[in-house]
């Protein structure tokens, strides 16, 4: 209707006029909020010189295909709107104000897409991460359901909590089922973790390859999802496929429960600031920090940028995931969360090759090695301060790497970076230790303009790139000034 009264001329007054509907009952039909009955439709027709079944039709003229495309997917109807400040309605103003144009951008978004192998899937971990950084990763409503959920199970105070303990509050609580089993069977299953067939009791099978540190947050994230009473959710504990954005997130919220209950706020915060005051640089502390609480390096370190940013002010941080087969040199960057702003590296760079001056990198090197001739699931810490060369940031970045359970040959770390500011000094006391390696890093050697760098895997294709083009600009401005008067 919008689409037609625009190209006819007819302004809302108009049409009111011609059709007898107030143009406030118009405005709203444009707007998506009001679905007028079949008399009025046949009014509006006459009144836009077009049929009934033209005006009812879901086909847009092919400019606007994109828009059309848009409005009718999943995507649209999936996302939180509202966790933004969003109304659909609203949205749906903004569009239909100029669809032209907004037919023009959503076209465009969707080849850059294309371009960089980007779905739906990506889309929302991207969203997922945009929500997590609103909230500098920090959320009190569940802070605050992992304090009633110890309440009323006595069970959870212990300090020697396990995954017994765990065990039975969902089968007395929640009437679950539970079998540690083998997915050997099935060697596709193989990397899963634990699987849920939804029954009236609902039957938990968890990989009986875990360690207990794994089958801790495996439960704990089950304790999430039952005392939070969060439904719509996946039946495996890696993504197979997401349904919905409701999913991801509601994953997202039942594993925070679970990395607060492990980990409770006020034994960490008293940790960290004993951490933070050391002299000098001492990774085993960390590395027992994690066996204090049974942590795997990664909920450890996700736990630190729910703590950090919040209490300490530390806010300008990063947190990096890689991937890594042992026997290759490729390195696969899986999750990141950027506080304060997208510092590199970031995922956006998939084509690329990560700077390997990287300790998230390096470490992963080194326990290959260590793994070689002592093969376990020993977890290494290492430390480094890296200062970029196209930003001139400096980061003091801290990887924890381990071999992964149940995933064969494969080793992972995490790391944290936390920009280095007057701030960060003064809490960080051991942030200058001499034992701390300090290097010159890029972002992708694609990128990179050190020529001298023996760990390129690539040429610097982007960099010279970009260096032409600022000669060309150069030239360009000097030939402008010659012609001045």
């Amino acid at each position: 209707m919008r689409q037609l009264r625009t190209e006819q001329g007819i302004s809302l007054v108009d049409l009111a006029k011609e059709t007898g509907i107030s143009v406030s009952y118009l405005n709203e039909i444009e707007k998506g909020k009001k679905h007028p009955k079949a008399d009025k439709i046949m009014d509006l027709a006459k009144a836009l010189g077009v049929s009934y079944d033209w005006l009812v039709s879901l086909q847009l003229n092919p400019a606007l295909s994109p828009l059309a495309d848009l409005l009718k997917s999943d995507l649209f109807s999936n996302l939180p709107w509202e966790v933004f400040g969003i109304e659909p309605g609203d949205l749906l103003d903004v569009i239909m104000h100029t669809p032209s144009q907004m037919s023009a951008f959503i076209s465009t978004m969707i080849e850059i897409a294309r371009n960089y192998d980007i779905g739906v899937e990506n889309f929302y971990y991207a969203v997922l991460r945009s929500y997590q950084e609103m909230h500098k990763n920090y959320f009190e409503d569940i802070e605050n359901q992992v304090v009633k959920c110890i309440e009323v199970n006595p069970l959870l105070a212990f300090e020697s909590l396990s995954s017994e303990h765990l065990k039975h509050i969902l089968i007395d609580n929640y009437h679950y089922q539970i079998e540690e089993k083998s997915f050997s069977s099935y060697p596709e299953l193989r990397s899963l973790r634990s699987i849920l067939i939804p029954e009236k009791k609902p039957r938990l099978l968890i990989n009986q390859e875990l360690s207990e540190t794994q089958k801790m947050f495996t439960l704990g994230r089950e304790l999430g999802y039952q005392f939070m009473k969060l439904k719509d959710r996946a039946y495996t504990s890696s993504w197979v496929k997401i349904d919905s954005f409701a999913q991801l997130l509601n994953n997202f919220k039942a594993s925070y429960f679970s990395g607060a209950l492990l980990i409770p706020q006020e034994s960490m915060l008293t940790d960290l600031r004993e951490f933070m005051k050391l002299g000098e640089w001492q990774p085993d502390k960390l590395i027992e920090l994690t066996h204090k609480y049974k942590a795997s390096p990664e909920m450890f370190a996700q736990r630190l940028t729910n703590l950090i940013p919040k209490f300490f002010g530390l806010n300008q941080l990063f947190f990096l995931r890689f991937n890594h087969h042992r026997n290759t040199d490729e390195f696969e960057l899986d999750k990141e969360l950027h506080l304060a702003g997208l510092y590199n590296p970031h995922g956006n760079m998939i084509r690329e090759d990560y700077c390997r001056r990287w300790v998230s990198l390096n470490i992963l090197k080194d326990l290959a090695q260590i793994q070689a001739q002592n093969p376990s699931n020993k977890v290494i810490c290492q430390a480094q301060r890296s200062q970029y060369y196209d930003s001139g940031n400096e980061f003091l970045c801290i990887s924890l790497a381990r071999a992964i359970t149940p995933t064969p040959d494969t080793n992972t770390s995490v790391t944290l970076g936390f920009l280095v500011t007057s701030e960060f000094k003064k809490q960080v006391k051991f942030w200058n230790d001499a034992k701390i390696l300090v290097r010159k890093v890029g972002v992708t050697c694609q990128r990179c303009g050190a020529m001298e760098c023996r760990e390129r895997t690539a040429q610097p294709t982007i960099f010279n790139h970009t260096q032409k083009t600022q000669k060309i600009q150069a030239s360009l401005e000097k030939l402008l000034a010659n012609y001045k008067f």
